[in-house]
């Protein structure tokens, strides 16, 4: 039954993350549920986000989505903020880290609600990748690689909203550099968690295994186009498992 609990969550989790982002409000509130320390739960999840990124990647190079040197100049800084992430990540206690887990959790909910990434793609004046934009944007990818390497839940929408706005570039290009990112910084912040001790190898697998399939499911469908219903499955889940993690499931039933 864990088996199974954990393989659809790798599904759903990483179709969403493809499609938009959000799925790790999915798959790491699963792994907390099923028993495992915080830290160790977040370090597992991992595993399967950097076997979703290399999946979701060989689509979008495949569909001509694939830029190289602006994943890694932007990568780089992430990298560096991932490290500091995870290692603040680990320092907190299941508690604290749970609590603050259900407030990202409610606060993407509204993100995910209000659509504000939406906002910035209307308001795109055409591609700008200036040197000044391009340093800018190096500048907020640390900030964007700390919370990756944090909690990492719902970096999708900061991502997107942050390309958006900084370089105009259209919603498929900005998944297709999310993805490439997120593996170069997710690479460093998992080496923090194995060097700490703070991986479930075994359910990392089973979860990457479910994230590989629903990232190549998320990728056609994001070239495909819409995302109205994942919206409302996140809005219904996020809320439900936000409020155990607070300790509020009981006031609900």
């Amino acid at each position: 039954m864990e088996i199974a609990i954990v393989l659809i969550a790798g599904i759903v989790s990483g179709f969403v993350n493809v499609v938009g982002g959000g799925g790790s409000l999915i798959s790491l509130p699963v792994l907390i549920f099923l028993g495992l320390p915080s830290a160790v739960a977040n370090g597992t999840n991992r595993v399967a986000l950097m076997v979703q990124s290399l999946v979701a990647i060989g689509y979008f190079k495949n569909k001509g989505y694939f830029y190289p040197k602006l994943s890694v100049l932007l990568g780089i800084p992430a990298l560096a903020g991932s490290i500091v992430g995870a290692k603040f990540a680990i320092s907190l206690s299941d508690q604290m880290f749970n609590r603050v887990l259900a407030i990202v959790m409610l606060v993407v909910l509204v993100l995910i609600i209000l659509r504000p990434e939406k906002m910035f793609l209307s308001q795109a004046k055409g591609e700008d990748l200036s040197k000044a934009r391009l340093f800018i944007a190096a500048l907020v990818f640390f900030g964007v690689g700390f919370y990756g390497g944090f909690i990492q839940a719902g970096i999708g929408f900061i991502i997107i909203a942050a390309l958006a706005l900084i370089t105009g570039l259209s919603l498929v290009k900005i998944n297709s550099l999310k993805v490439a990112v997120t593996l170069i910084y997710m690479s460093s912040s998992l080496l923090v968690f194995i060097i700490s001790g703070k991986v479930d190898w075994i359910l990392g697998f089973i979860l990457a295994a479910g994230n590989a399939l629903g990232a190549y499911l998320g990728g056609i469908f994001t070239v495909s186009g819409g995302d109205k219903w994942i919206r409302i499955f996140l809005v219904v889940t996020v809320s439900l498992m936000a409020a155990k993690l607070l300790g509020l499931h009981n006031l609900l039933l």
